[in-house]
């Protein structure tokens, strides 16, 4: 028995999908080509927003946050499964374990205040056209920016510390690709509720309450657009908000399927599966998402493809 940081200090070895090594090559070869499009398509969705005058708007500066954020959740897993998955090395340290797994709780909580703040902006575009600009200050939107990278890193440092905290014993397995806390979780060797009770209360709020906010911002928007008597007007009130919407179906659907289970009902050849998921398909998705229902994005592309070709 020891605590996190004294009897595990030699690392872990990251069991991933070695026990069923029939798919370890397939998922090696999709997975590599899921992670070039996700790199691609978000790096693209960056460019774009820098390039193209009409995406200097607040919906197009947090959707470029959304893409990097992606870009580093992806990055923080998806290098250390591809090795895992070839067989050359499937041990991860002790030092490289704590850091994953605070860039993960700190990029998820991120993701998750995100996600209400582009709620927030796609409410005032929809229910206060008139005063949008006004609201959606420039200002206003770094501030909402900052505070939603600060709120996942301060839930970051309070779940990460307490799971430091906690004493584990046992083989030096994880039964996963990266260091997720539910699994390390499962290594505790002692009574631990009151631990258990405290990171679960923390991910009710920032998952829960986030979720509810967007419920609430979307509930409003529902009732504006069915103000609106052309259906034109409808079509583009929808076409603003159902972007996002989707996104935030995937990505708080997984998030709320996998956090707020009861620990002993977390299982983790299930849970393998279900974060490929949140950690390499939607944040492949979500350019694709952004880039097929929007008009301007794609049109910024064209017009950038148009002008390579010119030069060319």
């Amino acid at each position: 028995m020891g605590s996190f940081n004294t009897s595990f200090e030699e690392g872990f070895i990251l069991v991933g999908f070695s026990d069923w090594p029939q798919l370890e090559l397939i998922f090696f070869v999709f997975i590599s080509i899921f992670y070039s499009l996700t790199l691609f398509g978000n790096t693209t969705i960056i460019v774009l927003s820098q390039l193209d005058p009409r995406l200097h708007m607040p919906m197009y500066f947090f959707l470029c946050h959304l893409s990097f954020l992606d870009l580093c959740y992806t990055t923080s897993t998806v290098p250390q499964l591809l090795i895992n998955l070839s067989g050359f090395d499937r041990t991860i340290s002790y030092g490289r374990c704590v850091a994953q797994l605070f860039i993960v709780l700190s990029l998820g909580g991120t993701e998750c205040v995100l996600l209400v703040v582009m709620a927030f902006d796609r409410y005032a575009a929809v229910c206060r056209p008139l005063y949008y600009t006004t609201i959606m200050h420039p200002l206003l939107c770094l501030s909402l920016a900052i505070a939603a990278w600060v709120g996942g890193l301060m839930n970051s440092l309070f779940q990460a510390s307490l799971m430091m905290a906690m004493p584990l014993c046992g083989l030096h397995y994880l039964n996963h690709f990266f260091c997720e806390m539910l699994v390390l979780q499962k290594l505790a060797c002692e009574d631990t509720g009151g631990t258990e009770a405290k990171m679960f209360v923390a991910r009710v709020i920032i998952i829960v309450i986030p979720a509810a906010l967007i419920l609430g911002s979307y509930a409003h928007i529902a009732q504006a657009v069915l103000r609106i008597k052309s259906m034109s007007g409808r079509r583009k009130a929808f076409g603003t908000c159902g972007s996002h919407l989707l996104v935030v179906c995937l990505f708080y659907g997984s998030a709320m399927y996998t956090y707020l289970q009861p620990l002993d009902s977390y299982s983790e050849s299930e849970g393998k599966f279900i974060a490929l998921f949140y950690t390499i398909i939607t944040p492949m998705l979500n350019p694709l998402i952004y880039t097929l229902r929007n008009k301007d994005v794609k049109g910024a592309l064209w017009k950038v493809m148009g002008r390579g070709r010119d030069l060319g």
